[in-house]
C-alpha cells in the first residue's frame, strides 16, 4: 500500500490504538513497553488523569485566541517557569526547533540593541542537534540533515565539545553567542561536564556573549533536576524548552533574563498558535507535577535503579555492551553492534521501544512515571533480545 505521507520516515509496521502509562497497545491488543516515550516528548507517560482532564476541561472553553490579547494561562506559565529558573521572561512557540530560532534571534538583537550589530555569530559544538529548520540544522553542523538543501546557513561556528581552548580561539569580533545541550540527546547521550559549562560562563561573561542552553530534550525533570543545568550550579542566559512541556502536546518555550531579552520589542517575533490555551493548560498540568521536589527525587532513585539493572545487563553482554552515559532518566547504552539492530531486536523480541541516537547509542528515555517493575521489566528483555545478536555475531566471526 502507497501512503499519502511524505516518505520522510520509515515507520514500524504497528499500529497504536492507545496507551496508558510506560505501555502502548496496538489495535490487535499486543502491548509494547514504551522506553523511548516519543523522544522523552511523554514524560508523564499516556493517559495520565490530571493532565487528560486539563486538557477536557480547556478544550471545551478555548482552544485558540488571537496572541494580541493577553492568554491568562500563558502568563501563568510564564510566571511558574521564570520563577523556577534564573530567566525572567518567556516566549510560547509550537516546538523546540522554533524555540531554538526564537533563541538565536534574541542573541542576535541583544547584540545589536548594545550597540554591536556586527556581532551575529554563534558558537555550536560538534554531536549538537539543535533542530530541522534551516537555521538550526546549520547550528547542529550534521551533514547528515543538511546535504541536499543548499548552502548551510551562515552564522555558526562549530567547536569540539569539552575544549575550551577551541573555544576561546573560535571567539571573534562578530561573536554574539554560545550555544549548547547540557546534555546531548540525538548526539548520542553525551553528558557535558559541569566544569565545561562553567568555563562557557566564564568565557562569556569575560567577552560580553550570552550563554543559551538547549534543555529541548534533557530538560523538565529528565535528569532528577527540573533543569538539566541545575545540577551544574551555572546558569545560561537564554535557554529553550520543548518536547516534556506539553507531556505530548506541541509546545516550545525559549526562557530568557530581561537583560538578554532587552532588544526583544513589539513586533520583532512572533508565532500563530504559540502559547494557545490548549497548548499551555496542558504545560501547567505538566509542570503541576514534574516542578515537585519530591518527583524529581523520583526521578533521580529511579535514574539510579535504571543504571544499576542496565550495569547488570552490561556485564553479561560486555562483547555488545560499550558504555552506559547520561543522568537521572535520560541514558544511553553505547553498543559494539549498530544501535538500529539493537532497536529492532528490542522491538521484536522484546516488544519494547527504544531510540537509536548517533555514536551507535540506544536512548534510555522512558516516562518519568515508570514504575520499579516497569524497569526492571526492560531489563530483562533487554537481556533476551541480546542473546540471539551476541550468538550471531559469534556464528558469523566463526
Amino acid at each position: 500500500m502507497t501512503s499519502a505521507l511524505l516518505p520522510i520516515f520509515q515507520p514500524a509496521p504497528m499500529l497504536f490504538e492507545h496507551g496508558e502509562g510506560a505501555w502502548l497497545t496496538t489495535i490487535e491488543g499486543d502491548r509494547y513497553l514504551d522506553f523511548g516515550a516519543g523522544i522523552a516528548v511523554n514524560a508523564l507517560g499516556y493517559s495520565h488523569p490530571h493532565v487528560v482532564a486539563a486538557l477536557e476541561r480547556q478544550g471545551r472553553k478555548l482552544w485558540h485566541l488571537l496572541n494580541v490579547y493577553r492568554i491568562a494561562g500563558a502568563e501563568r506559565l510564564a510566571e511558574r517557569l521564570t520563577e523556577a529558573c534564573f530567566a525572567d521572561v518567556a516566549f510560547f512557540a509550537n516546538s523546540g526547533a522554533e524555540a531554538n530560532e526564537c533563541a538565536i534571534k534574541i542573541a542576535r538583537r541583544y547584540q545589536h540593541a548594545c550597540g554591536n550589530a556586527e556581532r551575529w555569530r554563534i558558537i555550536t559544538f560538534a554531536g549538537a542537534f539543535h533542530g530541522r529548520t534551516l537555521a538550526t540544522m546549520a547550528a547542529g553542523g550534521n551533514g547528515k540533515y543538511l546535504d541536499g538543501f543548499g548552502p548551510a546557513v551562515d552564522g555558526f561556528d562549530l567547536c569540539p565539545l569539552e575544549d575550551i581552548v577551541a573555544v576561546r580561539n573560535a571567539v571573534g569580533p562578530q561573536t554574539a553567542a554560545i550555544m549548547i545541550e547540557p546534555v546531548q540527546g540525538e548526539g548520542g547521550i553525551r553528558q557535558v561536564s559541569f566544569q565545561f559549562l562553567r568555563q562557557l560562563r566564564e568565557l562569556c561573561d569575560e567577552q560580553g556573549l550570552l550563554l543559551i542552553f538547549d534543555e529541548i530534550q534533557c530538560g523538565l525533570g529528565r535528569t532528577g533536576y527540573l533543569f538539566a543545568h541545575q545540577e551544574a550550579e551555572v546558569a545560561p542566559d537564554i535557554m529553550t524548552l520543548a518536547k516534556g512541556l506539553g507531556g505530548g502536546f506541541p509546545i516550545g518555550a525559549c526562557l530568557a533574563t530581561r537583560h538578554a531579552g532587552e532588544g526583544m520589542t513589539p513586533g520583532s517575533h512572533g508565532s500563530t498558535f504559540g502559547g494557545n490555551p490548549l497548548a499551555v493548560a496542558v504545560a501547567n498540568a505538566v509542570l503541576d507535577i514534574v516542578q515537585s521536589d519530591e518527583f524529581l527525587a523520583e526521578v533521580r532513585r529511579k535514574g539510579d535503579l535504571m543504571r544499576a539493572e542496565l550495569a547488570a545487563v552490561a556485564s553479561r553482554f560486555p562483547h555488545v555492551v560499550v558504555e552506559i552515559r547520561g543522568r537521572g532518566m535520560m541514558l544511553g547504552i553505547k553498543c559494539a553492534l549498530p544501535a538500529p539492530q539493537i532497536a529492532e531486536a528490542l522491538r521484536v523480541h522484546g516488544k519494547v521501544l527504544t531510540i537509536p541516537a548517533s555514536d551507535d547509542v540506544i536512548r534510555i528515555l522512558p516516562p518519568l512515571i515508570v514504575t520499579d517493575e516497569e524497569i526492571r521489566q526492560f531489563a530483562e528483555r533487554l537481556q533476551l533480545a541480546l542473546g540471539p545478536l551476541v550468538g550471531n555475531a559469534a556464528l558469523k566471526a566463526g
